[in-house]
């Protein structure tokens, strides 16, 4: 049996960026757009706030472009300030590199294993007698936005286990995954633990 486990965002990641004011570098994203039309060309700027100062810095979303060449619903969520486009804003890699930032997403997402109701000894996997019977329980891990995070924290947290249980399970051969289980992931991926 297959148990499927999902990482989701529970909010907006901080903003990794110095700030010119005080020279913090975290920033929070209010989900606030500024617009700015001159003539045929448009610029769009999503506004995030130190969180040492106060003081704003703009992270450019569109730059120069004619007005026609833009879908008219991505301009009515940047005047309606739309949070979602922030959020899908904040995941795209364009924008990130054009403005040179990263995301920091500590505590801004949690895992959600399906429920601990029927926990297996500790394991905080759901039971089945026919995973039991094998020996073995397989979990997908599926990811509902790009947040970078090690399987190994994952297990760790899904499983009520420390990361160096997890680490040992691994070198036993009993934690098994195509994946690197050690290095940073932001897709969905899946892993064996066998008894």
């Amino acid at each position: 049996m297959l148990n499927n486990w999902v990482v989701m965002p529970t909010c907006l990641p901080f903003v990794l960026r110095r700030c010119h004011a005080c020279a913090a570098e975290r920033f929070r994203a209010g989900g606030k757009f500024r617009v700015n039309a001159n003539h045929k060309l448009i610029d769009a700027w999503l506004l995030v706030l130190c969180t040492a100062c106060g003081e704003t810095a703009k992270l450019t979303v569109l730059e120069r472009i004619n007005v026609r060449s833009v879908r008219p619903e991505l301009l009515d969520r940047l005047h309606d300030n739309d949070l979602g486009l922030t959020a899908e804003l904040l995941q795209d890699p364009l924008v990130r590199r054009r403005n040179r930032v990263a995301l920091d997403w500590d505590n801004a997402w949690r895992l959600d294993t399906g429920g601990s109701d029927h926990l297996d000894r500790g394991w905080g996997l759901p039971c089945s007698s026919e995973a039991e019977s094998l020996g073995k329980i397989d979990v997908s891990v599926r990811f509902t936005a790009r947040i970078p995070v090690r399987p190994v924290r994952l297990i760790a947290e899904g499983c009520g286990l420390s990361r160096a249980e997890v680490e040992r399970l691994i070198t036993e051969g009993k934690l098994v995954s195509a994946v690197r289980l050690n290095a940073k992931l932001t897709g969905d991926f899946t892993f064996t633990l066998k008894r």
